[in-house]
């Protein structure tokens, strides 16, 4: 990645299957963010090669225009190693199941919430306990409520229909609990004794910042300055417009990565229309693709062909394996 004349990167950025705190009962199983650093004169000229293989009227191109089975040859030369992505874009990809099972082990079993610029990925500990809880707690009928009540424990914009998210939590563990043996029945007992943490967790809300430990949002823009500018290269990131940018949480973002030694700064975020802003319009194709791709592949229906592709650009600080890498 080169720098500008001035010293920084430039960055285009935008997401896929982002439906903030919400990580299961969803639309999607999985969020992306992707980041391009192609020019602008490069990036328009990769979109006019796209318009030209694709001839659709469309004034914006998307990724659903790539996924249609009669363009398939686009995709695969658009991520393939001989098209114009490779080397230049970078996707943090979360399996939001995974991510949600991750944090509640953080909280209840290792009593720690995972603050804002600290790696989203976990130690092989934790990884470890939250694929146990998933292999044998989801063939339990009660799997679903579990993980419904989980998702309402750790959000922090608390809903009215959910007065009592710790007893609704700790009443949803139990018939998963019970249907548990061996490791994972330990387990379930380590995800029980945790009902103090859990209520402290909770009666701490109020005085924290409204910063999300399941926002992925947030992680995923520190990941990319922690990417982009791994050189220590200051980073300007042009992000397609999104509401939970809000002036506040970008002023959080530039204080956490300016407060690490990993990468140079964040200059700033400017927010833009991906409609008239070619780079962004491609960190948006690149981020769709990739995260259908794998929202495929975690109901077990995984194209082959496209999953090879997705290795150059997969951040390894991912929370996400498609089932032939991560167990």
């Amino acid at each position: 990645m080169a720098a500008t004349a001035a010293g920084w990167v430039e960055v285009a950025c935008d997401e896929s299957g982002y439906e903030g705190e919400k990580l299961v009962e969803g639309s999607t199983t999985s969020f992306a963010h992707a980041g391009v650093d192609l020019s602008v004169d490069a990036a328009a000229e990769c979109v006019r090669e796209l318009r030209r293989r694709i001839r659709s009227p469309a004034t914006e191109y998307k990724a659903n225009h790539l996924m249609r089975s009669k363009h398939r040859g686009v995709l695969v030369w658009l991520l393939g190693p001989t098209g114009p992505l490779v080397g230049h874009g970078r996707v943090f990809l979360i399996d939001k199941t995974r991510y949600l099972l991750e944090s509640l082990v953080d909280l209840l079993v290792n009593q720690e919430v995972r603050p804002l610029g600290r790696r989203v990925v976990r130690d092989e500990a934790t990884r470890s306990m939250a694929r146990l809880l998933r292999d044998n707690g989801r063939s339990s009928p009660m799997w679903p409520r579990f993980l419904v009540a989980a998702n309402e424990l750790m959000r922090v914009k608390e809903r009215p229909e959910t007065p009592d998210v710790v007893s609704e939590f700790f009443d949803a563990l139990s018939p998963v609990a019970e249907a548990l043996t061996g490791e994972a029945a330990g387990l379930a007992v380590k995800l029980a004794g945790g009902r103090s943490v859990a209520e402290t967790f909770r009666s701490n809300l109020p005085s924290t910042s409204g910063t999300s430990p399941l926002d992925p949002l947030l992680p995923a823009l520190v990941q990319a300055v922690r990417y982009w500018g791994a050189d220590h290269h200051d980073v300007v990131i042009h992000h397609d417009r999104q509401n939970t940018l809000s002036p506040d949480r970008v002023a959080d973002l530039t204080r956490v990565v300016g407060e690490s030694s990993e990468s140079g700064h964040l200059r700033r975020v400017e927010l833009v229309e991906s409609a008239v802003n070619a780079p962004v319009q491609l960190a948006d194709i690149l981020a769709g693709t990739i995260r259908t791709i794998a929202d495929a592949d975690a109901v077990g229906d995984g194209d082959a062909e496209l999953l090879d592709l997705l290795g150059p650009y997969i951040d390894p600080e991912s929370v996400w394996g498609a089932r032939r890498w991560i167990g």
